[in-house]
């Protein structure tokens, strides 16, 4: 039997053709995964905070009386401003909705968590923005204000 050379030769470049492509390939997955790492980076979600440390101890102060049956009194605590605590004072105000009740902010773990208020249907965080109203700590009128509630009633 005779063999021919052009066969070797034949199978000889369809290696060759077949190593190429596979080097071509595999350059062109290498590139790409080059460029389309960073898109990858990019759409990560980074956050970072600012730790300053746990608040003040609280302050000492007398407490007005109590202008209704219906008022809470919630104590005065320290929140996170900047880079800094600011100081809150205590104050009388009604729960935002029939079963509310008042949850103190408190530090743990080098972590703030903001005083809320809280019940079966959620909860519903102080609004410092609240604290500039006129009568903030003169609420003796039995009308809720709308910087006091928040149920839209």
């Amino acid at each position: 039997m005779f063999k021919s050379p052009y066969r070797k030769e034949q199978a000889l470049a369809y290696q060759l053709q077949q190593s190429y492509v596979m080097r071509k390939l595999l350059r062109t997955l290498t590139i790409s995964a080059l460029l389309l790492a960073p898109a990858a980076v990019a759409h990560a979600q980074v956050s970072f905070g600012i730790r300053i440390g746990p608040p003040p101890a609280p302050r000492a102060y007398r407490v007005p009386r109590q202008p209704g049956p219906d008022y809470f009194w919630v104590e005065g605590y320290w929140y996170p401003q900047g880079s800094h605590y600011r100081w809150h004072d205590g104050y009388w105000t009604r729960p935002p909705y029939e079963g509310a009740y008042w949850v103190a902010p408190y530090h743990v773990g080098g972590q703030y968590f903001e005083g809320r208020w809280e019940s079966q249907r959620g909860y519903l965080t102080h609004d410092h923005r609240w604290d500039r109203g006129p009568q903030r700590d003169e609420r003796h009128d039995p009308r809720p204000y709308p910087y006091d509630r928040n149920d839209h009633r």
